[in-house]
């Protein structure tokens, strides 16, 4: 073996030849040392050095001992150069490198230098440290901590940190760091996070008793908090100001989540560590959770540790949740703690949270507090809604000095309008409330936050209700939904039934579809009115009295779609092929499927086996399950996230089987699933279709219409090239463009009766599977299912990406899905692809002013 690889390898062969090698290469670093030091090149002569140690097995036996008195031998200024050389030479601070040599090393060199020459260069050295994530060189780092410590000298906050972060990661195997680290009790906190950062400016004007507090959280490493961490914390509480702890902690938790303020260079190991939380902070804030447990209840509190779950379960690329933990440190809190607040807290979180550790922590809670107040789950859930202030159905009105505040709940959102001390309607908080009332206007705002985000996660558990079978006594009904402050917003724009007559509100009055006055005992009962099973009459003169008094629903109830068994399904008479050789988007289809109340597992490309996407029905004692399979590309690992888990799932077959049957399970990139059988368990039949109840088949074929609807790649615009290699671009096209599915239908009958009300109803008409529209430039088609645009006559693709989805938007006058667009009506919310349509519809009706270079290229 020849050349430099030599000099650092041993060859093979027999361990004589391997010892004359090792042993040729240690007399060549010898010799090339004595050679660079007599002609003083100190930075070429430092990367030998560490060539040496590597050569050597980083020990300095034997031919050491000559290296060691040449470098003695240097003058005082030569050995100056070299170390510092020897330490720029040793980076990056996670690399490879001799790191007892180097100590070494620089002893040898330095031991007689005046001064303290080496603490610049230690100091640097672990500043570089405290830029990364984790240390790989940690005894290095240790061994530099030490030498600075006894020099006297303060340890970079930095280093601390990443030296922390190690410990508690363990991923490099140094179990002595932990006890180490003993030595390093400062900073409490680790910097680099915006809340770590207020806490240590803030901690910087406190006395001690504080700094016992907070020193106290790093020992919050486990599950739950112990009868003796609480006792302690009692105890460090003691000294302190209720007040304040609550406000000083309340203002850090809630700049949790932001940026980081020193981002990292980089890390071997985590995917996403600037986007992760400091692992040693996030057991800080699982104690300072603990500490707010403990603290009288507060709305505020329950506010904030409410918006820290929601934070801490945000999906991080490649990672998952971005600490889950953290989250449900925050919720054992708002279970632990008292009051109306808390409760509100954890009921909007069940209806918003999916990650299911943190949603059975959750459910728990609730189920705890209603076994102790002797009422049922719902019954918990429904008491907890706050009115938030709100004095009759969806407004009240503050008087705040001399002003006036009204707070109203106009669909989806709630909204402040001000009058000036004379009476004259502003356009903000006049001068005086925000100079003289900023504390009543604080908690304004924050009843105007919190309204929305309460109204969202209502709206997800009404739609719910269908499949729970949910029922009520009309005066309970009346009191927790009809007249209730908050939640009257929403049941006034949904349709019931008081024993069987289907009703609805108009101007404030429950009323029957002939406009006659609902006057039922309290002891009638209340239940959402759906489509199914109504005759087509009913159900088109209950769309029409919505559209003609203007109401907008808050999910599709009247013009909800009703999937029906078809010839087909009762051919294959246990399972249903309907929204079967779909590509949907993974991820998208995992969340979506966790909010409509779907259990659903990410595929990862391994050898292992799954289970369906499944919704269990325990009111119908039912099972329905949605097989899929990780699609891996033509080679089975092509299309993969960093993390290994499949970008697209290919769909199957939607089945049904008694709730307790034994769980189905396939290969994770395909196969056959066959029933996972137990304790000499029999298999079990799926159920045959034309035995499902037919609201069960129809809301669960509604939610796997969704899943396709959303996340299919032939939903996506850009994917016109048929995506990776051009393997979806059938797929693409027959899904972009091909026959409209049941929901794609309502959406095409719903937009031909609002043509009329729309400014550009002149320039469109619906024909087939396209709303087409007249521009100044070309005539368009739009489909009604995709949303996808073809321009006449040569059908030319026209890509036009959603606001939301681009970023920089394309789109203009996109609404998230509500009730109105462009001066028209919409009967119901949150059919985003209904909004899109019509926003690309008022787009290209006005195309010779369209100014977007990317959509001007194309007409």
């Amino acid at each position: 073996m020849t050349g430099p690889t030599a000099d650092l390898t041993s060859a093979t062969g027999d361990n004589a030849a391997a010892d004359r090698t090792a042993t040729g290469s240690r007399a060549r670093h010898v010799t090339a040392v004595a050679r660079l030091a007599a002609a003083g090149d100190m930075t070429e002569l430092a990367d030998e050095l560490l060539r040496a140690a590597v050569s050597n097995g980083n020990r300095w036996d034997g031919d050491g001992d000559e290296i060691f008195v040449t470098l003695r031998g240097l003058p005082a200024a030569d050995r100056t150069r070299l170390a510092h050389a020897l330490m720029e030479a040793a980076d990056p601070p996670t690399g490879h490198q001799p790191i007892t040599s180097l100590l070494i090393l620089l002893e040898v060199i330095a031991h007689d230098l005046p001064g303290d020459l080496l603490s610049a260069a230690r100091v640097g050295r672990l500043e570089k440290h405290g830029t990364v994530h984790c240390v790989w060189a940690g005894r290095e780092a240790m061994a530099l901590v030490d030498a600075e410590l006894a020099a006297g000298h303060p340890i970079p906050a930095t280093a601390v940190a990443a030296l922390r972060r190690t410990a508690r990661l363990d991923q490099y195997g140094q179990p002595d760091l932990a006890a180490f680290l003993k030595k390093l009790p400062d900073p409490v906190v680790n910097p680099g996070e915006a809340w770590a950062d207020q806490a240590l400016a803030d901690l910087a004007k406190r006395d001690a008793p504080w700094h016992q507090l907070v020193r106290h959280t790093v020992s919050a490493t486990s599950a739950k908090p112990t009868a003796q961490w609480d006792k302690t914390a009692r105890a460090l509480l003691g000294p302190l100001e209720v007040e304040e702890v609550r406000d000083t902690l309340l203002a850090w938790l809630a700049l949790v989540g932001r940026p980081r303020t020193l981002p990292f260079n980089g890390s071997v190991y985590a995917v996403a560590p600037n986007e992760e939380y400091d692992p040693y902070n996030a057991d800080v804030l699982r104690g300072l959770t603990w500490l707010l447990a403990l603290l009288p209840a507060h709305p505020a509190a329950a506010r904030v540790l409410g918006t820290l779950v929601e934070v801490s379960l945000r999906k991080i690329p490649g990672v998952g949740p971005r600490n889950p933990k953290v989250a449900n440190a925050a919720v054992a809190a708002l279970v632990r703690s008292e009051g109306d607040a808390a409760l509100a807290e954890l009921a909007r979180l069940a209806s918003r949270v999916t990650y299911k550790t943190t949603l059975k922590m959750i459910n728990t809670g609730l189920e705890k507090r209603a076994e102790a107040l002797g009422l049922t789950r719902e019954e918990v859930t429904e008491l907890a809604v706050p009115s938030y202030g709100l004095t009759e159905v969806g407004r009240a009105v503050h008087r705040i000095g001399d002003c006036e505040a009204e707070l109203t709940v106009d669909g989806p959102r709630a909204t402040l309008r001000w009058r000036n001390a004379a009476g004259k309607q502003v356009k903000a908080a006049p001068a005086v409330v925000r100079r003289d009332h900023s504390d009543e206007l604080k908690e304004l705002k924050a009843a105007v936050r919190d309204i929305d985000k309460m109204l969202s996660a209502q709206v997800e558990r009404l739609d719910r209700q269908f499949l729970a079978r949910r029922e009520w006594r009309y005066g309970t009904w009346r009191e927790r939904y009809g007249d209730h402050p908050l939640l009257g917003t929403l049941t006034r724009r949904l349709l019931w039934t008081v024993d069987d007559t289907p009703c609805g509100y108009v101007d404030g009055e429950l009323r029957t579809l002939t406009d006659e006055p609902v006057r039922a005992a309290p002891g009638a009962v209340v239940r959402l009115w759906h489509p199914v099973g109504r005759e087509p009459a009913e159900i088109v003169a209950w769309r029409e009295r919505l559209e003609r008094h203007g109401i907008t629903q808050p999910f599709k109830q009247a013009h909800r779609e009703v999937y029906v068994l078809t010839d087909a399904e009762r051919t294959t008479r246990t399972y249903s092929n309907r929204f079967a050789a779909h590509f949907l988007r993974q991820h998208q289809f995992n969340s979506l499927a966790a909010v409509r109340g779907w259990r659903n597992q990410l595929r990862l490309s391994v050898d292992d086996e799954y289970p369906p996407a499944v919704k269990e029905l325990p009111e119908w004692g039912l099972r329905a399950e949605y097989w899929i399979e990780g699609d891996g590309g033509e080679r089975w690992d092509e299309d993969l996230t960093e993390a290994g888990s499949y970008l697209r799932v290919r769909t199957d077959q939607v089945r049904f089987y008694p709730i307790d049957a034994p769980q189905n399970t396939a290969h994770a990139g395909g196969g056959e699933y066959r029933m996972r059988l137990r304790d000499g368990r029999a298999p079990v039949e799926p159920v045959p279709l034309e035995e499902i109840p037919d609201l069960v088949l129809s809301e669960v074929l509604r939610d796997v219409d969704l899943f396709v609807g959303v996340a299919s790649v032939g939903a996506d615009p850009t994917w016109q090239d048929g995506g990776p290699g051009g393997r979806f671009r059938e797929y693409w096209t027959s899904y972009g463009f091909g026959d409209l599915g049941p929901s794609a239908v309502t959406r095409r009958d719903l937009i031909a009766r609002l043509l009329p009300r729309l400014t550009i109803g002149d320039r469109c008409s619906v024909e087939g599977r396209f709303l087409h529209v007249r521009g100044d430039l070309h005539t368009y088609k739009i489909h009604l299912g995709s949303g996808n645009i073809l321009r006449s006559p040569s059908d030319q693709y026209v890509c036009i990406v959603p606001a939301s989805a681009s970023g920089a938007g394309a789109t203009a006058g996109e609404d998230s899905g509500g009730g109105s667009l462009g001066g028209g009506y919409l009967p119901f919310e949150g059919d985003r692809t209904l909004s899109v349509i019509l926003s690309k519809a008022m787009l290209l009706a006005a195309d010779a002013e369209i100014t977007d270079p990317r959509i001007r290229s194309q007409l």
